[in-house]
């Protein structure tokens, strides 16, 4: 019952107009930058949040801001399968199967069935979140200053081997970006930090100006070397509805893409793209036909884009329960919600209850829309997919330019995105993923907090970490899966399998 009564108070905050209309803009905006490759959430909203000071409301804020990520999946989808263009990363594994739909003529079931199965997931994750998400807080009430340091270390170390590519390059982005996290004035100390003498260093580097730097600047550079070949099954959409064998067919995969994305979307580092790489290769070895796959088989699109929306979703309960974001746009949504000074944590809970459960129940209100928005729409964002990106591309980086700017009023922002998208650029021709830079910078400073916290309790005595069990137990985890992962045999197909993706 009392769930019910939150659910009631949360439908409550996400039926009010100001906020139906946010989270309409949020889905809008988020199915155009998934249909748009090349553009990813983390930038857009990233541009976005210098907006939200402006709102009253923080509730408003962030279903506009989530309602883009989850927004994002479903759009990727678009160009998977009628352009062979990922929109999303997450959506990569949907172009070999639901491409070759298209092929066939058959693009319309395979959009059809992404959209049920993104539906479905999206329903289900709401309903965890809503069931899981209150004992989990109840949990996070007895983390001390020791054990909030201890599970941000596990964080970071499962964030940087749940990430793709070279276990050290991830290693190197987490300190690389603990290391951006410590510019500006100490909080004890009032003493300036890597600042160089340098007046507007002294309040740090903007999370925002980074992310824009990295995923909006340095993406588009990358971007502008991709040779534009595009094939568009335009006028061959044809019938939506999915015939009753395809659909049979992708029932079973549609519930394992879910509950496999519900469980890797709480991983840190995991979201979406894990998510929908596992359904894929889970749905292939499961199947008595795997030969199918990569030929038009619909198990390959039903399968990860549940997982990936999945996925997306439960990401938002370590980061609304705890206050630990998982990916880089839950450090993003952590920033937002510092923004209106709401300290992300357990506390949420019971000092803006109406904040939480509004969140929440503007999920499943953002994704009907989408289901009623992306089918119809199609055609609109086929001929936006018709847009050359020489003009597309210098509107999106004047607009980032506009948002680094309004942050705090100041032409230095704008010229500190120009050395992060540098940055960005060569972590691209690296192969190094950026993610990992974020959860440092966002983690870093919490880090150092509570470092201090339980050192200040400890009297300075550094056994305060081993000492106590829950601390204790999660660096233990932590080193585990540091020894784990560099193991020979598991890197070894590490690398196998990033060879694979990029192949």
């Amino acid at each position: 019952m009392e769930l019910l009564s939150h659910l009631a108070l949360g439908f409550g905050a996400a039926l009010s107009l100001d906020n139906l209309f946010y989270c309409f803009v949020g889905v809008l905006l988020g199915t155009l930058i998934g249909v748009l490759p090349g553009i990813g959430p983390v930038a857009t909203i990233a541009m976005l949040l210098p907006i939200t000071y402006q709102m009253s409301d923080p509730t408003t804020a962030l279903i506009m801001l989530a309602g883009i990520y989850y927004g994002a999946q479903y759009g990727g989808s678009t160009t998977a399968i009628l352009v062979n263009l990922p929109g999303e990363i997450s959506s990569v594994v949907t172009t070999l199967d639901g491409y070759q739909m298209a092929r066939k003529g058959r693009p319309g079931p395979a959009l059809a069935i992404a959209a049920i199965g993104s539906f479905f997931a999206g329903t289900v994750a709401t309903l965890l979140i809503a069931g899981f998400a209150p004992p989990l807080a109840e949990v996070a009430f007895k983390f001390g200053p020791a054990e909030y340091f201890s599970l941000m270390v596990l964080g970071l170390i499962a964030a940087v081997v749940l990430a793709h590519g070279s276990i050290v390059k991830a290693l190197a982005m987490v300190v690389l970006g603990l290391l951006i996290g410590m510019v500006g004035t100490d909080v004890n100390s009032g003493v300036a930090r890597f600042s160089f003498d340098i007046p507007e260093l002294t309040d740090g580097i903007d999370l925002a100006v980074v992310a824009m730097g990295i995923f909006g600047f340095g993406e588009i550079i990358a971007n502008l070397e991709q040779r534009e070949r595009r094939e568009i099954f335009a006028n061959k959409v044809g019938r939506l509805l999915p015939s009753m064998a395809e659909f049979k067919a992708s029932i079973a995969p549609i519930v394992r893409g879910t509950a496999l994305g519900s469980l890797l979307g709480i991983l840190p580092g995991g979201g979406a793209v894990l998510s929908s790489f596992t359904s894929y290769a889970v749905e292939k070895k499961i199947s008595k036909t795997p030969e199918r796959f990569g030929h038009g088989a619909i198990e390959g699109v039903a399968g990860p884009e549940a997982a990936n929306n999945a996925g997306a979703q439960t990401s938002f309960i370590p980061m609304l329960t705890l206050g630990i974001p998982t990916n880089a746009v839950m450090a993003l949504m952590v920033a937002g919600m510092m923004i209106h000074n709401i300290q992300p944590g357990p506390q949420v809970m019971t000092s803006n209850p109406t904040l939480f459960w509004g969140l929440i129940a503007s999920m499943w209100v953002g994704n009907l829309m989408l289901v009623i928005l992306n089918l119809p729409l199609i055609g609109i964002w086929i001929k936006l997919l018709t847009v050359p990106y020489r003009v597309l591309y210098p509107a999106i980086l004047l607009f980032c330019g506009v948002g680094a700017y309004s942050l705090n009023n100041n032409v230095f922002d704008v010229f500190m995105t120009i050395p992060f998208a540098i940055l960005g650029y060569v972590f691209r021709k690296l192969d190094c993923e950026a993610a990992p830079l974020l959860l440092g910078l966002v983690l870093g400073k919490l880090m150092e907090e509570y470092l201090r916290r339980a050192m200040t309790i400890s009297r300075g005595d550094w056994s305060v970490f081993v000492t106590r069990p829950l601390s204790a137990a999660l660096l233990a985890m932590a080193v585990a899966l540091l020894v784990i992962v560099f193991l020979p045999a598991i890197a070894r197909k590490r690398s196998e399998a990033f060879a694979e993706e990029e192949s």
